[in-house]
């Protein structure tokens, strides 16, 4: 099971990384947020996964640790805001320079840079 939890927050990872790197705006915001998930998943995974644990102390029985659960809903919370704001901010972008591109140039096609067939 910790194979597959590691190996699952790895991917998502690596998606994250690969769509923050595509240089278009909502690729970056969907990038953002799954990077966002997976360091969620990771804090939670942090805790421990416990079925039918309480998260308080009892005599002797295992317990969940209530911390990670906490930090995870409010990163929920933060993500959430953040995500609005960065969407707000691609959405100015476009409207102001006319392209979704993060640098703000719009792509050329092979066709316009000199090449005639």
């Amino acid at each position: 099971m910790e194979f597959l939890l590691a190996s699952g927050i790895g991917w998502v990872t690596a998606c994250g990384i690969y769509l923050l790197l595509r240089g278009r705006s909502f690729s970056v915001v969907l990038g953002l947020s799954l990077i966002g998930y997976a360091v969620n998943v990771f804090i939670f995974a942090m805790g421990r996964l416990w079925s039918a644990a309480p998260p308080i102390l009892s005599d002797g029985a295992a317990v969940a640790d209530p911390l990670p659960q906490a930090l995870v809903l409010t990163a929920i919370v933060i993500g959430f805001a953040t995500t609005g704001f960065v969407i707000e901010l691609a959405l100015r972008s476009r409207h102001e320079n006319g392209t979704d591109q993060v640098d703000g140039r719009a792509e050329q096609r092979s066709d316009e840079q000199g090449g005639a067939r």
